[in-house]
Protein backbone atom coordinates (compact mmCIF):
# COMPACT_ATOMS: atom_id res chain seq x y z
CA UNK A 1 0.00 0.00 0.00
CA UNK A 2 1.39 3.32 -1.06
CA UNK A 3 1.72 5.95 2.19
CA UNK A 4 1.23 9.64 2.10
CA UNK A 5 5.10 10.11 1.49
CA UNK A 6 4.79 7.86 -1.25
CA UNK A 7 2.18 10.04 -3.30
CA UNK A 8 3.99 13.38 -2.98
CA UNK A 9 4.30 15.60 -5.76
CA UNK A 10 6.43 14.44 -8.99
CA UNK A 11 9.53 16.67 -9.05
CA UNK A 12 8.81 19.52 -10.41
CA UNK A 13 12.61 19.29 -12.19
CA UNK A 14 11.88 15.91 -14.21
CA UNK A 15 11.31 18.30 -17.51
CA UNK A 16 11.34 21.87 -18.07
CA UNK A 17 8.45 24.46 -17.32
CA UNK A 18 5.93 25.09 -19.66
CA UNK A 19 5.46 27.46 -22.01
CA UNK A 20 2.50 29.88 -20.53
CA UNK A 21 0.00 30.85 -22.79
CA UNK A 22 -0.73 34.64 -22.26
CA UNK A 23 -4.31 35.01 -23.80
CA UNK A 24 -6.96 33.65 -26.12
CA UNK A 25 -4.73 34.93 -29.44
CA UNK A 26 -1.99 33.10 -28.45
CA UNK A 27 -3.94 29.92 -27.81
CA UNK A 28 -5.22 30.18 -31.38
CA UNK A 29 -1.89 30.97 -32.90
CA UNK A 30 0.13 28.05 -30.77
CA UNK A 31 -2.36 25.44 -31.81
CA UNK A 32 -2.31 26.14 -35.24
CA UNK A 33 1.88 26.06 -34.74
CA UNK A 34 1.47 22.59 -32.53
CA UNK A 35 -1.49 21.63 -35.05
CA UNK A 36 1.45 22.04 -38.29
CA UNK A 37 3.78 19.62 -36.20
CA UNK A 38 1.38 16.85 -34.77
CA UNK A 39 0.40 16.08 -38.30
CA UNK A 40 3.48 15.10 -39.75
CA UNK A 41 4.04 11.11 -39.56
CA UNK A 42 0.28 11.23 -37.87
CA UNK A 43 -0.89 8.86 -40.59
CA UNK A 44 1.99 6.22 -39.39
CA UNK A 45 1.81 6.89 -36.21
CA UNK A 46 -1.50 5.43 -36.17
CA UNK A 47 -0.95 2.75 -38.67
CA UNK A 48 1.66 1.48 -36.43
CA UNK A 49 0.07 2.54 -33.45
CA UNK A 50 2.86 4.22 -32.36
CA UNK A 51 2.27 5.93 -29.09
CA UNK A 52 3.14 9.29 -29.51
CA UNK A 53 5.42 10.42 -25.96
CA UNK A 54 7.35 12.85 -27.61
CA UNK A 55 4.50 14.60 -29.23
CA UNK A 56 2.55 14.73 -26.14
CA UNK A 57 5.23 16.56 -24.19
CA UNK A 58 5.26 18.86 -27.59
CA UNK A 59 1.67 19.81 -27.13
CA UNK A 60 1.74 20.20 -23.08
CA UNK A 61 5.35 22.19 -23.50
CA UNK A 62 3.85 24.40 -25.87
CA UNK A 63 0.76 25.38 -22.80
CA UNK A 64 -2.02 24.23 -24.63
CA UNK A 65 -3.02 21.73 -21.53
CA UNK A 66 -2.92 24.97 -19.62
CA UNK A 67 -5.29 27.37 -20.91
CA UNK A 68 -8.28 26.99 -19.05
CA UNK A 69 -6.43 27.76 -15.62
CA UNK A 70 -8.02 31.13 -14.24
CA UNK A 71 -6.54 34.03 -14.73
CA UNK A 72 -6.21 34.89 -11.35
CA UNK A 73 -3.57 32.15 -10.53
CA UNK A 74 -1.78 32.90 -13.36
CA UNK A 75 -3.50 31.32 -16.41
CA UNK A 76 -5.01 32.41 -19.60
CA UNK A 77 -8.30 31.28 -18.55
CA UNK A 78 -9.32 31.44 -22.32
CA UNK A 79 -13.14 31.69 -23.44
CA UNK A 80 -14.81 28.11 -24.27
CA UNK A 81 -15.53 29.68 -27.79
CA UNK A 82 -11.38 29.64 -27.56
CA UNK A 83 -10.98 26.35 -26.15
CA UNK A 84 -13.09 24.81 -29.01
CA UNK A 85 -10.94 25.48 -31.51
CA UNK A 86 -8.25 24.69 -29.99
CA UNK A 87 -9.48 20.92 -29.60
CA UNK A 88 -10.63 20.90 -33.26
CA UNK A 89 -7.50 22.11 -34.82
CA UNK A 90 -5.57 19.49 -33.02
CA UNK A 91 -7.74 17.30 -33.57
CA UNK A 92 -7.50 17.86 -37.13
CA UNK A 93 -3.85 17.62 -37.42
CA UNK A 94 -4.40 13.87 -35.44
CA UNK A 95 -7.02 13.04 -33.26
CA UNK A 96 -6.25 10.83 -30.80
CA UNK A 97 -3.78 13.77 -29.62
CA UNK A 98 -7.03 15.87 -29.66
CA UNK A 99 -8.29 13.43 -27.05
CA UNK A 100 -5.59 13.16 -25.01
CA UNK A 101 -6.74 16.70 -23.26
CA UNK A 102 -10.32 15.86 -23.02
CA UNK A 103 -10.17 14.79 -19.84
CA UNK A 104 -7.39 16.87 -18.52
CA UNK A 105 -9.74 19.98 -19.08
CA UNK A 106 -12.81 18.60 -17.27
CA UNK A 107 -10.28 17.41 -14.71
CA UNK A 108 -9.11 21.41 -14.29
CA UNK A 109 -12.48 22.26 -14.34
CA UNK A 110 -13.45 20.40 -11.37
CA UNK A 111 -10.58 21.98 -9.35
CA UNK A 112 -11.91 25.26 -10.20
CA UNK A 113 -15.16 24.06 -8.93
CA UNK A 114 -14.77 22.04 -6.08
CA UNK A 115 -11.17 22.92 -4.99
CA UNK A 116 -10.39 25.04 -1.84
CA UNK A 117 -7.74 27.16 -2.08
CA UNK A 118 -4.88 26.04 -0.85
CA UNK A 119 -5.70 22.93 -3.61
CA UNK A 120 -6.17 25.44 -6.06
CA UNK A 121 -3.53 27.31 -5.70
CA UNK A 122 -1.09 23.74 -5.72
CA UNK A 123 -2.90 21.87 -8.93
CA UNK A 124 -3.13 25.10 -11.22
CA UNK A 125 0.99 25.84 -10.10
CA UNK A 126 1.11 21.99 -11.24
CA UNK A 127 -0.92 22.18 -14.55
CA UNK A 128 1.17 25.41 -15.96
CA UNK A 129 4.53 23.87 -15.12
CA UNK A 130 2.99 20.71 -17.80
CA UNK A 131 1.98 18.67 -15.79
CA UNK A 132 -0.90 16.44 -17.30
CA UNK A 133 -3.79 14.57 -15.88
CA UNK A 134 -4.94 11.04 -16.73
CA UNK A 135 -8.29 9.62 -15.64
CA UNK A 136 -9.39 6.43 -14.47
CA UNK A 137 -13.29 7.31 -14.74
CA UNK A 138 -14.94 4.37 -16.50
CA UNK A 139 -15.40 0.74 -15.73
CA UNK A 140 -15.96 -2.55 -17.84
CA UNK A 141 -18.69 -5.12 -16.80
CA UNK A 142 -21.04 -2.67 -14.83
CA UNK A 143 -24.80 -2.44 -15.35
CA UNK A 144 -23.89 1.27 -16.57
CA UNK A 145 -21.42 4.15 -16.75
CA UNK A 146 -22.42 5.57 -13.24
CA UNK A 147 -22.07 1.96 -11.95
CA UNK A 148 -18.49 2.36 -10.41
CA UNK A 149 -17.07 -0.75 -8.67
CA UNK A 150 -14.06 1.50 -7.27
CA UNK A 151 -14.41 2.89 -4.24
CA UNK A 152 -12.90 5.73 -2.46
CA UNK A 153 -13.06 5.73 1.79
CA UNK A 154 -12.18 7.96 3.87
CA UNK A 155 -9.44 7.14 6.21
CA UNK A 156 -8.33 9.51 9.22
CA UNK A 157 -7.07 12.66 7.12
CA UNK A 158 -6.71 10.33 3.64
CA UNK A 159 -8.80 8.46 1.56
CA UNK A 160 -8.08 4.80 -0.05
CA UNK A 161 -8.81 4.01 -3.27
CA UNK A 162 -9.40 0.65 -4.89
CA UNK A 163 -10.63 -0.96 -7.85
CA UNK A 164 -10.28 -0.99 -11.92
CA UNK A 165 -11.26 1.13 -14.66
CA UNK A 166 -10.60 1.16 -18.47
CA UNK A 167 -10.92 3.56 -21.51
CA UNK A 168 -8.19 5.31 -19.41
CA UNK A 169 -7.63 7.87 -22.11
CA UNK A 170 -3.88 9.99 -21.45
CA UNK A 171 -3.00 7.82 -17.85
CA UNK A 172 -0.24 6.19 -19.74
CA UNK A 173 1.00 9.63 -20.28
CA UNK A 174 0.26 11.53 -17.26
CA UNK A 175 1.63 12.76 -14.18
CA UNK A 176 -1.23 12.45 -12.13
CA UNK A 177 -3.99 9.60 -12.50
CA UNK A 178 -7.36 11.22 -11.23
CA UNK A 179 -9.63 7.99 -10.35
CA UNK A 180 -12.98 7.99 -9.77
CA UNK A 181 -14.82 6.46 -7.10
CA UNK A 182 -17.74 6.11 -4.75
CA UNK A 183 -18.37 6.65 -0.92
CA UNK A 184 -20.09 4.30 1.07
CA UNK A 185 -22.90 6.96 0.34
CA UNK A 186 -22.09 6.20 -3.36
CA UNK A 187 -21.09 9.68 -3.57
CA UNK A 188 -18.13 10.58 -6.57
CA UNK A 189 -14.79 11.64 -5.70
CA UNK A 190 -12.09 12.38 -7.58
CA UNK A 191 -8.55 11.00 -5.94
CA UNK A 192 -5.37 12.57 -8.36
CA UNK A 193 -2.93 10.11 -7.78
CA UNK A 194 0.66 10.87 -8.94
CA UNK A 195 1.84 8.46 -11.67
CA UNK A 196 4.67 6.08 -10.36
CA UNK A 197 2.81 5.82 -6.83
CA UNK A 198 3.04 2.13 -5.68
CA UNK A 199 -0.21 0.34 -6.61
CA UNK A 200 -0.91 2.22 -8.89
CA UNK A 201 -0.50 0.95 -12.17
CA UNK A 202 -1.49 1.31 -15.97
CA UNK A 203 -1.44 -0.83 -18.54
CA UNK A 204 -1.74 -0.41 -22.20
CA UNK A 205 -4.15 -2.85 -23.81
CA UNK A 206 -6.43 -0.36 -25.67
CA UNK A 207 -7.06 -2.32 -28.78
CA UNK A 208 -9.69 -0.06 -30.21
CA UNK A 209 -9.71 0.07 -33.64
CA UNK A 210 -9.66 3.76 -34.07
CA UNK A 211 -8.11 6.56 -31.48
CA UNK A 212 -5.74 3.64 -31.30
CA UNK A 213 -2.69 5.74 -29.98
CA UNK A 214 -4.94 7.15 -26.78
CA UNK A 215 -3.83 4.15 -24.94
CA UNK A 216 -6.98 4.28 -23.17
CA UNK A 217 -6.63 0.72 -21.86
CA UNK A 218 -6.90 -0.23 -18.31
CA UNK A 219 -5.85 1.72 -14.17
CA UNK A 220 -5.41 -0.65 -11.31
CA UNK A 221 -5.73 0.83 -8.15
CA UNK A 222 -4.74 -1.15 -5.48
CA UNK A 223 -5.38 0.31 -1.89
CA UNK A 224 -3.59 3.10 -3.01
CA UNK A 225 -3.84 5.91 0.54
CA UNK A 226 -4.50 9.51 -1.13
CA UNK A 227 -4.38 12.30 1.13
CA UNK A 228 -7.00 14.72 1.31
CA UNK A 229 -5.74 17.49 -0.50
CA UNK A 230 -5.44 15.45 -3.40
CA UNK A 231 -8.96 14.22 -3.35
CA UNK A 232 -12.51 16.36 -4.95
CA UNK A 233 -15.63 15.61 -3.87
CA UNK A 234 -16.56 14.85 -7.75
CA UNK A 235 -20.59 14.65 -7.02
CA UNK A 236 -20.73 18.54 -6.40
CA UNK A 237 -20.15 19.23 -9.83
CA UNK A 238 -23.98 17.73 -10.48
CA UNK A 239 -25.55 18.03 -7.44
CA UNK A 240 -26.14 21.73 -8.16
CA UNK A 241 -26.26 23.16 -11.72
CA UNK A 242 -22.72 23.65 -13.02
CA UNK A 243 -21.35 24.02 -16.63
CA UNK A 244 -18.96 20.98 -16.14
CA UNK A 245 -20.99 18.69 -18.43
CA UNK A 246 -21.26 21.46 -21.33
CA UNK A 247 -17.61 21.59 -21.33
CA UNK A 248 -17.09 18.38 -21.60
CA UNK A 249 -19.76 17.42 -23.77
CA UNK A 250 -18.61 20.18 -26.51
CA UNK A 251 -14.68 19.35 -26.20
CA UNK A 252 -15.97 15.66 -27.31
CA UNK A 253 -17.54 17.52 -30.26
CA UNK A 254 -14.84 20.05 -31.60
CA UNK A 255 -12.73 16.53 -31.53
CA UNK A 256 -15.11 14.88 -34.01
CA UNK A 257 -15.47 18.23 -36.25
CA UNK A 258 -11.50 18.18 -36.05
CA UNK A 259 -11.79 14.61 -37.48
CA UNK A 260 -14.76 15.79 -40.19
CA UNK A 261 -12.36 18.24 -41.36
CA UNK A 262 -8.92 16.45 -41.82
CA UNK A 263 -11.35 13.92 -43.72
CA UNK A 264 -12.65 16.22 -46.22
CA UNK A 265 -9.52 17.53 -46.95
CA UNK A 266 -7.61 14.20 -47.63
CA UNK A 267 -11.25 14.01 -50.14
CA UNK A 268 -10.54 17.21 -51.94
CA UNK A 269 -6.69 16.05 -52.00
CA UNK A 270 -7.43 12.50 -53.54
CA UNK A 271 -10.14 13.46 -55.28
CA UNK A 272 -7.80 16.02 -57.70
CA UNK A 273 -4.81 14.48 -57.75
CA UNK A 274 -5.71 10.69 -57.91
CA UNK A 275 -9.20 10.02 -58.77
CA UNK A 276 -10.74 9.12 -62.19
CA UNK A 277 -14.00 9.96 -63.64
CA UNK A 278 -16.62 7.61 -63.87
CA UNK A 279 -16.76 6.83 -67.67
CA UNK A 280 -20.64 8.42 -67.78
CA UNK A 281 -19.48 11.84 -66.83
CA UNK A 282 -18.05 13.40 -70.09
CA UNK A 283 -15.32 14.93 -68.43
CA UNK A 284 -11.44 14.83 -67.98
CA UNK A 285 -10.67 15.50 -64.36
CA UNK A 286 -12.47 13.77 -61.36
CA UNK A 287 -12.48 17.30 -59.89
CA UNK A 288 -15.05 18.38 -62.74
CA UNK A 289 -17.61 15.28 -62.56
CA UNK A 290 -21.00 16.98 -61.16
CA UNK A 291 -22.00 14.43 -58.86
CA UNK A 292 -18.37 14.61 -56.95
CA UNK A 293 -19.12 18.04 -57.38
CA UNK A 294 -22.47 18.17 -55.63
CA UNK A 295 -21.44 15.69 -52.98
CA UNK A 296 -18.07 17.91 -52.04
CA UNK A 297 -20.52 20.74 -51.82
CA UNK A 298 -23.14 18.78 -49.68
CA UNK A 299 -19.61 17.35 -46.89
CA UNK A 300 -18.92 21.15 -46.18
CA UNK A 301 -22.42 22.35 -46.17
CA UNK A 302 -22.93 19.94 -43.27
CA UNK A 303 -19.07 20.44 -41.93
CA UNK A 304 -20.06 24.56 -41.50
CA UNK A 305 -23.20 23.83 -39.77
CA UNK A 306 -21.61 21.31 -37.54
CA UNK A 307 -19.29 24.32 -37.01
CA UNK A 308 -21.92 27.21 -36.74
CA UNK A 309 -23.70 25.08 -33.67
CA UNK A 310 -20.50 24.20 -31.68
CA UNK A 311 -19.36 27.93 -32.20
CA UNK A 312 -23.51 28.97 -31.00
CA UNK A 313 -22.82 26.41 -28.17
CA UNK A 314 -19.88 27.68 -27.11
CA UNK A 315 -20.77 31.08 -26.75
CA UNK A 316 -23.50 30.31 -24.62
CA UNK A 317 -21.07 28.33 -22.18
CA UNK A 318 -19.27 31.60 -22.20
CA UNK A 319 -22.04 33.98 -21.99
CA UNK A 320 -23.10 31.91 -18.60
CA UNK A 321 -19.96 31.03 -17.02
CA UNK A 322 -19.17 35.39 -17.44
CA UNK A 323 -22.37 35.81 -15.41
CA UNK A 324 -21.87 37.59 -11.89
CA UNK A 325 -24.00 34.77 -9.93
CA UNK A 326 -23.79 31.47 -10.13
CA UNK A 327 -25.46 29.21 -13.12
CA UNK A 328 -29.03 28.26 -12.87
CA UNK A 329 -30.75 25.00 -13.89
CA UNK A 330 -32.38 26.71 -16.69
CA UNK A 331 -28.71 28.03 -17.66
CA UNK A 332 -27.16 24.29 -17.29
CA UNK A 333 -30.31 23.47 -19.03
CA UNK A 334 -29.47 25.62 -22.34
CA UNK A 335 -26.41 25.18 -22.53
CA UNK A 336 -26.47 21.48 -22.50
CA UNK A 337 -29.22 21.45 -25.54
CA UNK A 338 -27.36 23.94 -27.00
CA UNK A 339 -23.76 21.54 -26.78
CA UNK A 340 -26.43 18.64 -28.11
CA UNK A 341 -27.31 19.83 -30.88
CA UNK A 342 -23.89 20.56 -32.16
CA UNK A 343 -22.61 17.30 -30.95
CA UNK A 344 -25.53 15.98 -33.34
CA UNK A 345 -24.52 17.56 -36.76
CA UNK A 346 -20.12 17.02 -35.27
CA UNK A 347 -20.98 13.20 -35.14
CA UNK A 348 -22.75 13.23 -38.30
CA UNK A 349 -20.77 14.74 -40.33
CA UNK A 350 -17.87 13.09 -38.85
CA UNK A 351 -19.13 10.14 -40.02
CA UNK A 352 -20.41 10.57 -43.29
CA UNK A 353 -17.13 12.89 -44.50
CA UNK A 354 -15.65 9.26 -43.48
CA UNK A 355 -17.54 7.34 -45.63
CA UNK A 356 -17.77 9.72 -48.74
CA UNK A 357 -13.88 9.96 -48.82
CA UNK A 358 -13.85 6.43 -50.46
CA UNK A 359 -17.32 6.96 -52.95
CA UNK A 360 -15.98 10.38 -53.91
CA UNK A 361 -11.97 8.99 -54.48
CA UNK A 362 -12.33 5.50 -55.77
CA UNK A 363 -10.96 2.28 -55.05
CA UNK A 364 -7.43 2.85 -55.09
CA UNK A 365 -7.98 4.99 -51.68
CA UNK A 366 -8.80 2.37 -50.29
CA UNK A 367 -5.15 0.77 -50.70
CA UNK A 368 -3.18 0.33 -47.41
CA UNK A 369 -0.64 2.57 -48.08
CA UNK A 370 -2.92 5.45 -47.87
CA UNK A 371 -4.26 5.03 -44.50
CA UNK A 372 -7.28 6.45 -45.12
CA UNK A 373 -9.40 4.58 -43.44
CA UNK A 374 -8.05 6.06 -40.08
CA UNK A 375 -10.66 8.88 -40.19
CA UNK A 376 -13.49 6.40 -40.33
CA UNK A 377 -12.43 4.38 -37.69
CA UNK A 378 -11.22 7.63 -35.78
CA UNK A 379 -15.07 8.89 -36.06
CA UNK A 380 -16.76 5.47 -35.49
CA UNK A 381 -14.46 5.00 -32.65
CA UNK A 382 -14.35 8.66 -30.39
CA UNK A 383 -18.40 9.29 -31.50
CA UNK A 384 -19.59 6.25 -29.38
CA UNK A 385 -18.53 8.13 -26.27
CA UNK A 386 -21.85 8.70 -25.87
CA UNK A 387 -24.93 8.03 -28.17
CA UNK A 388 -25.99 10.31 -30.54
CA UNK A 389 -29.47 9.25 -30.33
CA UNK A 390 -30.21 10.00 -26.73
CA UNK A 391 -28.98 13.94 -27.99
CA UNK A 392 -31.95 14.04 -30.19
CA UNK A 393 -33.85 13.20 -27.40
CA UNK A 394 -32.62 15.41 -25.21
CA UNK A 395 -33.08 18.35 -27.41
CA UNK A 396 -36.53 16.91 -28.44
CA UNK A 397 -37.45 16.28 -25.13
CA UNK A 398 -36.47 20.19 -23.96
CA UNK A 399 -38.25 21.65 -26.63
CA UNK A 400 -41.63 19.82 -26.71
CA UNK A 401 -41.88 18.94 -22.90
CA UNK A 402 -39.93 21.41 -21.43
CA UNK A 403 -38.02 18.74 -19.68
CA UNK A 404 -34.58 19.73 -18.37
CA UNK A 405 -31.35 17.71 -18.84
CA UNK A 406 -30.16 15.15 -16.67
CA UNK A 407 -26.99 16.94 -15.39
CA UNK A 408 -24.04 14.50 -15.61
CA UNK A 409 -20.55 14.73 -17.60
CA UNK A 410 -22.14 13.20 -20.27
CA UNK A 411 -24.71 16.01 -21.01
Amino acid sequence: MATTQDIAAPDAAEKPHAHIVKDDAEAISVAHEVAARLAHHASDRDRERRLPYEEVEWFSQAGLWAITVPKQYGGAGVSYRTLTEVIKIIATADPSLGQLPQNHLGLVDVITLTGDEEQKRFFFSEILRGKRFGNGFSEKGTKNVLDLKTRVTASGDAFVVHGTKFYSTGALFADYVPVLGLDEDRRGWLAYIPAGTAGLQVIDDWSGFGQRTTASGTVIVDQVTVPASHVFPAHKVSDVPTLNGPISQIIQAAIDAGIAQAAIADTLTFVRERSRPWIDSGVERASDDPLVVREVGHLHIQLHAAEALLERAALTIDEIAAKATAPTEDDIARASVSVGEAKVLTTEVALLAGEKLFELSGTQSTLAAHNLDRHWRNARTHTLHDPVRWKYHLVGNYYLNGIKPTRHPWN
